[in-house]
């Protein structure tokens, strides 16, 4: 399997139209090169532009929602078209899209861990509560979003639904880029997957942010991982590495805490 990760920066100056202009166009420009496409966190508005998450927010189906699909479609690629502010009943919520190659919405995932402890996004946005996976050819996907990379028991629900990659879209700040790659390389050891978080560059609201995208194999290898800047990575995935990691150092069956009881199995929940 061919992924893309696509790290952009953010231009409060680039309208945002112009941007979902710009984001389908390099999208569709992985079509041939690429199998997953992924895109970073709220990269519509950038993800510490809060005084923007109210008047920029959307529909599930609105104009990102409808711009990736096309692009999806054009290009011929799943695409985790990243996250934006999701507007429904009232509440905001930062929601990642998962759109399949003839551009039909194979899930939605709102943010459990926001960010911003009393300010912010977790203040101004409601909790997601639903643990999402997606099935791609060959592979299982679980799915994250920035924040969420600290808690390693999303991650540990993820693979009890059956996940053998993660998709972690981010607006990482630059300060704190050193725990980014950390805790990315640490949630593929300890879960025998594939970690494929993708970051902004660029500053959003006066944030520099970390870039450096990165692809971690299921041994905590890195197989690629970006500059600051913004930049393209492109790597293969090999889907069987997952199991034969697991079987040749079968750690996991080992785990006895925080296993779902029998009568209560983690699942993905159905796309919205």
């Amino acid at each position: 399997m061919r992924a893309s990760l696509i790290q952009i920066a953010v231009d409060p100056d680039e309208p945002v139209d112009a941007r979902r202009t710009r984001v389908a166009r390099l999208v569709r420009e992985e079509s041939g090169r690429a199998d997953l496409v992924v895109l970073p966190e709220l990269w519509p508005m950038g993800a510490f532009a809060y005084e923007s998450f109210a008047a920029e927010s959307e529909p599930l189906n609105g104009p990102t929602h409808r711009a990736m699909a096309a692009a999806a479609r054009d290009a011929g690629v799943w695409l985790h078209a990243g996250s934006f502010v999701e507007a429904e009943g009232g509440a905001l919520y930062n929601t990642s899209l998962v759109l399949s190659p003839d551009g039909e919405l194979a899930a939605s995932y709102r943010k459990i861990h926001r960010f911003g402890f009393d300010k912010g996004e977790a203040v101004m946005m409601a909790a997601g509560e639903d643990l999402v996976t997606v099935d791609l050819p060959h592979l299982t996907v679980g799915v994250g979003t920035c924040y969420d990379l600290r808690f390693p028991e999303l991650f540990r629900g993820l693979v009890d639904a059956g996940a053998q990659a993660f998709v972690v879209p981010a607006g990482w700040p630059a300060r704190r880029r050193a725990h980014w790659t950390l805790l990315a390389r640490a949630r593929a050891v300890e879960n025998q997957a594939y970690v494929l978080a993708c970051g902004t560059a660029g500053t959003h609201a006066g944030v520099e942010q970390a870039g450096h995208s990165i692809v971690v194999d299921p041994w905590g290898e890195v197989l690629a991982e970006a500059g600051p800047d913004e930049e393209i990575l492109r790597v293969a995935l090999d889907p069987s590495k997952v199991t034969t990691t697991r079987e040749q150092f079968p750690a996991l069956k080992d785990r006895v805490l925080g296993l779902a009881a029998p009568s209560e199995p983690l699942a993905p929940r159905a796309p919205r």
